[in-house]
């Protein structure tokens, strides 16, 4: 049965509170039930932006590129069911002023057809792939991955059957809580395999980067330059913003696309 539709205007009331919470989760006992009941087996992970990737690297011509945003158009494609949220409840909570309040969350999978219908609408495969073009463009990240979360407010399940795929912004995104949280919650969301991120020799520490462009505030001016800590979930963000190309995300290609789909379709079944 899905939830009625004050449960989201709770959340939505209640959003500000989630640094609170996410400190809160260190306490031993405490932190061990918001685990359980939030979080238990959750495993996501940022998807690097497309055009974060140099078109020189060795990934092939650039028309055969293998791009991050083909992990999630292969779900889409494989899936059965598809359903598109009519807002992103991140942004709607915070009043998001710099990017589309109406680009909603993306849920696969069977699990996806107890939603609210309020809250979003059942959509074909050439809409969900469409919408999250439409992500892309607007600059937001994708995350993906089985999120216990959603299952709990959106009252669906099983959560094998529940591929969640959030459009993220750094300004409103959930998950800016990961360097206060419970370090067993922080590690289940996950850089993309195969991903790194490194500072060039280009670097004017401009500081660019370290202005509420990380998701998980990774990034630091040092002595005049980018710092990026082991916190940093790959998404490639910063590299997109940096004025003087001096951030440079590096991937394995072919090998962690195909990596990465396999460790998501042992999470979920979208089928």
């Amino acid at each position: 049965m899905a939830n009625p539709n004050f449960i989201r205007t709770i959340i939505k009331k209640t959003f500000y509170q989630r640094f609170f919470w996410a400190r809160v989760s260190n306490y031993p006992v405490i932190g061990r039930l918001i685990e359980y009941l939030l979080f238990e087996d959750d495993d996501i992970m940022y998807l690097p932006r497309d055009n974060s990737i140099p078109v020189n690297t060795s990934l092939g011509q650039k028309e055969d590129m293998v791009m991050p945003s083909q992990v999630l158009e292969h779900f889409i494609r494989e899936a059965n069911y598809h359903w598109i949220m009519n807002t992103c409840i991140c942004r709607d909570s915070s009043s998001c002023k710099d990017y589309p309040i109406d680009l909603g969350c993306i849920f696969l999978g069977e699990a996806a057809m107890g939603i609210n219908p309020k809250w979003g609408r059942k959509a074909t495969m050439e809409e969900t792939l469409a919408h999250a073009a439409r992500c892309r463009e607007a600059g937001l990240v994708h995350l993906i991955g089985r999120n216990k979360l959603d299952a709990v407010w959106l009252n669906v399940g099983p959560g094998k059957k529940l591929l969640t795929v959030c459009n993220c912004c750094p300004c409103c995104c959930l998950w800016k809580v990961l360097p206060v949280i419970k370090p067993s919650i922080n590690s289940s969301v996950n850089k993309m395999p195969g991903v790194s991120v490194s500072v060039t020799d280009e670097c004017v520490g401009c500081g660019t980067c370290a202005e509420n462009v990380c998701f998980v505030d990774a990034i630091r001016i040092v002595n005049d330059r980018a710092a990026i800590s082991s916190e940093c979930r790959g998404c490639g963000h910063c590299v997109s913003v940096c004025p003087a190309d001096a951030i440079q995300l590096t991937t394995d290609g072919a090998y962690n696309i195909g990596q990465t789909v396999d460790m998501i379709e042992n999470l979920v079944d979208v089928r």
